[in-house]
């Protein structure tokens, strides 16, 4: 096999091979934008798994993979006369050059900077970022502040996407004193929901409250999806640790009673935070 280095115009020829209709791959041909969009997912959540568990090279071919997803969508583009890889490529470089007029001031590529330092600190390029996206958004025909923000993303994500672009006109709490004062007064309406055993009132309190939390999370500078995540890990560590010494046992979880659950978790916690 040879070790020769590959370039991006490699992988765009074997994409033009890989779909050529008399000789390319049966599975690549009969796909489609809708078709690819599950492998999509699929390899994002990998990229992020391999980032997560520090594996780089695991991690260089994940980028790979996700790389290959978008050379696909522009292969089928292409095929239908819609755009190619080249129209991406200079669609977001583009973008970013007018998103960055304190690092391209003449709007090109090669202009340099000469602005004080000063007009580069974070709430300076967070107002220009935010007022460029504004005016794109409005060329598109979406006049809120809320469009463009995929449905289709998964809900916390979703979630903290609406109430940054909300914060990002003054639509938030001061502080995170207020939000937890929101959150408690969600927490209430919670417990009268389920006082009235209403599922339905249940399950927009919940969501209320679990909507404020991620509020929380953007005033105190955490990202909700990594918090979660973070705590699902650690549950997961310490649930499988009480498994394993529940299986050398010779024991089976389902029978214990919940003081001796109890004490195997509060041991799980202590030994797995040592670690």
């Amino acid at each position: 096999m040879s070790s020769k280095a590959r370039s991006l115009d490699d992988l765009l020829y074997l994409m033009d091979r890989l779909r050529d209709p008399i000789s390319g791959c049966p599975w690549d041909l009969k796909q489609s934008f809708e078709s690819i969009v599950p492998c999509t997912l699929e390899e994002v959540y990998e990229v992020i798994d391999a980032i997560e568990n520090k594996n780089f090279d695991h991690l260089k071919e994940e980028l790979g993979d996700l790389l290959f997803q978008v050379v696909f969508y522009s292969k089928i583009a292409d095929e239908k006369s819609l755009f190619n890889f080249d129209d991406i490529v200079s669609s977001i470089t583009q973008k970013l050059i007018s998103r960055h007029p304190h690092v391209f001031p003449k709007g090109t590529l090669k202009s340099k900077d000469s602005s004080p330092k000063s007009n580069k600190d974070s709430s300076y390029r967070k107002k220009i970022w935010e007022s460029l996206k504004s005016i794109e958004r409005k060329k598109r025909g979406q006049n809120s502040t809320l469009s463009d923000i995929p449905s289709t993303l998964p809900a916390l994500i979703r979630a903290q996407k609406i109430q940054k672009r909300a914060a990002s006109v003054g639509f938030d709490w001061k502080s995170p004193d207020e939000v937890f004062a929101k959150i408690n007064e969600e927490i209430t309406e919670l417990h009268e929901a389920v006082d009235m055993d209403n599922k339905k009132c249940i399950e927009e309190e919940l969501g209320d409250t679990m909507f404020t939390m991620v509020n929380l999370c953007k005033h105190l500078n955490v990202d909700a999806e990594t918090a979660l995540r973070g705590a699902s890990n650690k549950f997961e560590q310490r649930f499988k640790n009480i498994e394993s010494r529940i299986h050398d046992a010779g024991e089976s979880m389902i029978d214990l009673d919940p003081e001796r659950l109890e004490s195997l978790w509060s041991e799980a916690k202590d030994k797995i935070s040592s670690e």
